[in-house]
């Protein structure tokens, strides 16, 4: 039985590389945002409001939660039938201590717009590492495959089962003392239109695809009317064929990919 996702055979160290600039990005821009001290998006109010927690206790870094939350979210992927890919594995992994090394050499702000233009650039920075490690096509995020694990399960609409599990976390973090501002609002409002903007730029494309659009015929318009004519002489290989003539089966990575998520 196959563990993990199989991974495109096609333009792989592409591929390898923009997960990995995606991944460190993001675990910057997480960083980031906690320095800035205007509010967190969801899922980081509740790893802050874990951490905060845990401290009662025993002493982990957020960077460690965080991890901590990821493995415990991939258990969740069990009962969902979902297949984690290598960059589910490898966002896990590297998000954390990432964030951990930017809130380490990254001094705490006291700064008003200092702090504003910080979380600013956050935002942004974390849309783009969201398109990069996304469209790599090598595995959502544990949370992110949380969601369409769901959907594909027909438990909800994209957009309900994101919002439910993100008030959530949300409502948990916050209880447990995770920091609710104005830049929850900020990253509520701007990170989905920002990656419906970056994702298709960035998403790495099947070099099958690309021979489907070069293989089709261009149409004729003839007398003002569109008239396809067709190829002759063209050779379709079987894969090519299998592709045009076959509908593609569901994929909650594909859902993912075309809704409107983090």
């Amino acid at each position: 039985m196959r563990l993990l996702a199989a991974i495109p055979v096609d333009r792989r160290p592409r591929r390898f590389v923009q997960l990995l600039a995606g991944l460190l990005l993001y675990g910057a821009t997480m960083g980031m945002m906690v320095r800035a001290v205007l509010g967190l998006d969801p899922w980081d109010v509740f790893h802050q409001g874990v951490t905060a927690w845990f401290d009662q206790w025993i002493p982990l870094s957020y960077g460690a939660v965080i991890t901590l939350v990821s493995v415990v979210v991939l258990l969740l992927w069990i009962p969902l039938r979902q297949r984690p890919g290598i960059g589910t594995i490898a966002n896990a992994a590297i998000i954390g201590f990432t964030t951990d090394a930017t809130l380490a050499v990254l001094p705490e702000l006291t700064n008003l717009p200092a702090r504003i233009a910080l979380m600013t650039a956050a935002v942004v920075g974390n849309a783009v590492a969201g398109a990069l490690y996304i469209g790599a096509g090598l595995g959502p995020g544990p949370r992110d495959g949380l969601m369409t694990g769901l959907v594909a399960r027909g438990v909800g609409s994209i957009r309900v089962v994101r919002t439910t599990i993100e008030l959530t976390v949300l409502a948990i973090g916050w209880a447990l003392g995770g920091v609710v501002g104005v830049g929850t609002v900020l990253y509520a409002l701007s990170v989905g239109p920002l990656l419906h903007l970056l994702l298709p730029r960035l998403t790495v494309k099947s070099a099958a695809v690309q021979r489907v659009t070069q293989e089709r015929v261009p149409e004729n318009v003839i007398a003002g009317a569109a008239v396809a004519v067709p190829a002759v002489g063209v050779h379709r290989s079987p894969e090519l064929a299998a592709q045009l003539d076959d509908p593609a089966p569901a994929d909650p990575d594909q859902i993912w990919a075309d809704g409107e998520g983090r």
